[in-house]
């Protein structure tokens, strides 16, 4: 494939080849988006995060919060390109130190997220990212813990959107989906 060189990437590339679809997982009737396909291939990953670059720069973050787990994966390269600091979103008795913790239901009962007391500085812009959207909570609930510590949460992006499963009306704030795919 011809290279951009401006860029450095590939654009005509369909990173969807790169996502590996596996049904009835984690229980039956669920179709999986696996990113781990993506992750693997150094060509798709490199273009993925550049495009994820390109769409957050815009709102000029201070931070981007990654949420556990895979969230992380996203996240952290993703900061160092922009030059900017990367901070976790855990669930609890994982991060050392102090931490605020916001509890919130699921469709399938409750969960808790954590953030280290320090880890925001009043005021600070905040892109908070995670693997996958689908009905919207995690990534709700995260935005309401960073604005619990003080963060200005200013967009949200993710790799894959589940469309139809309302979890992008379930945010105060703008949202990137690099990957769309219905529910």
């Amino acid at each position: 494939m011809a290279q951009d060189t401006q860029r450095g990437e590939q654009p005509e590339l369909d990173l969807k080849n790169y996502i590996r679809e596996i049904p009835d997982f984690p229980k039956p009737g669920i179709l999986f988006y696996d990113i781990s396909t993506l992750i693997r291939n150094a060509d798709a990953w490199q273009i993925a995060t550049a495009r994820l670059t390109r769409a957050i720069a815009p709102w000029q973050p201070d931070l981007l919060a990654g949420i556990e787990s895979r969230g992380f994966l996203t996240a952290a390269p993703v900061a160092m390109r922009l030059g900017c600091g990367f901070i976790m979103l855990r669930k609890p008795g994982k991060l050392p130190g102090k931490t605020i913790s916001l509890q919130y239901g699921l469709e399938y009962g409750q969960d808790e997220l954590h953030i280290q007391e320090d880890a925001v500085k009043p005021g600070q812009r905040v892109v908070v990212l995670d693997d996958l959207l689908a009905t919207g909570g995690t990534l709700a609930a995260s935005i309401r813990l960073l604005q619990k510590v003080g963060a200005e949460v200013v967009g949200t992006s993710v790799l894959v959107e589940l469309d139809g499963l309302g979890g992008r009306d379930r945010l105060d704030v703008p949202l990137h989906s690099l990957l769309t795919y219905p529910a």
